[in-house]
């Protein structure tokens, strides 16, 4: 299952400091719908899948996390080069309003789970293309499109993993 698109993930040169960008885009870094909570969301359910006997897709779960970790790291090297260090917030450049794992959603059952990822990653490409509407940068713009080509990957790998958990 593809969980990655295979275009390169654009030069993030000329990326200067903006914070009316730093704003708009920090949501998306550290926000209750960010790749903050997409990481340890899907990190949470990896490992209670593989405990009900869900291998390959707690190993495919696991592998998204690891990408959203990616744009994570990405983001928070955008972040640096727009003028804020890259607090876990979703306030920045202001020191408040810090990230809590309250935001994860801990679901136990491998249907509640595949369904609020369904909905995290139909959110993430929507917030993405308001993002694309509120940024003029195109190094920011072009990686905020090659990240929305891995959410929708994503989305359609827990499609099928629904699909999967119905038949079996």
């Amino acid at each position: 299952m593809q969980i990655k698109a295979e275009k390169e993930y654009p030069s993030l040169d000329g990326i200067t400091e903006d914070y009316k960008t730093l704003r708009v885009i920090s949501p998306a870094y550290a926000g209750g719908r960010g790749e903050l909570t997409a990481v340890l969301q899907y990190v949470y359910q990896s490992i209670l899948l593989e405990r009900f006997g869900k291998k390959e897709m707690g190993k495919t779960v696991l592998s998204i996390a690891i990408n959203e970790m990616h744009h994570l790291e990405l983001l928070g090297t955008a972040i640096t080069l727009l003028g804020a260090p890259p607090a876990f917030t979703a306030c920045l450049p202001y020191p408040i309003g810090y990230y809590s794992a309250s935001n994860v959603n801990y679901t136990k059952t491998p249907c509640e789970m595949i369904e609020a990822d369904i909905a995290a990653e139909s959110n993430a490409i929507a917030d993405y293309r308001k993002i694309l509407g509120c940024i003029l940068n195109e190094p920011l713009k072009a990686l905020i499109e090659r990240i929305i080509e891995d959410e929708e990957l994503h989305l359609a790998a827990f499609k099928s993993m629904k699909k999967e958990l119905k038949k079996g």
